[in-house]
């Protein structure tokens, strides 16, 4: 197949799936409600359900996921060219974005509890 027809596609088939997706989100959505509306529930019961408190903690917690995950990736790389081997990106990127993940677990759970 022709590079420019595959490339001229792409973006096309982007925002219909984007869209697609976005339809099928909002209607599930609006069944979700009306089977809650169907089942008695009330509008304050309702309320309480769709906006429960937030965690306020999400950025800090993206922020930590992706300090690890590039701090994974410079010592791969590091590493790679130091070696020349190619398993170390892959392995660093796993073990650290692990490592961030577990410490956004912690520090959020400690602020939640010092928040409380």
């Amino acid at each position: 197949m022709n590079d420019d027809i595959v490339a001229l596609f792409i973006p096309i088939i982007l925002f219909i799936v984007t869209g697609i997706v976005m339809i099928i989100w909002m209607f599930f959505r609006s069944r979700e409600k009306q089977m809650l509306i169907e089942k008695g529930f009330t509008a304050d019961e309702i309320k309480a359900i769709y906006f429960r408190k937030k965690d306020n903690n999400t950025l800090m917690k993206i922020g930590i996921i992706a300090l690890g995950f590039g701090i994974g990736l410079g010592i791969g790389l590091w590493l790679e060219d130091l070696t020349s081997k190619e398993f170390w990106i892959p392995f660093f990127l796993f073990v650290f974005t692990g490592i961030g993940f577990i410490a956004a677990n912690l520090i959020g759970n400690k602020l939640k509890k010092e928040s409380v």
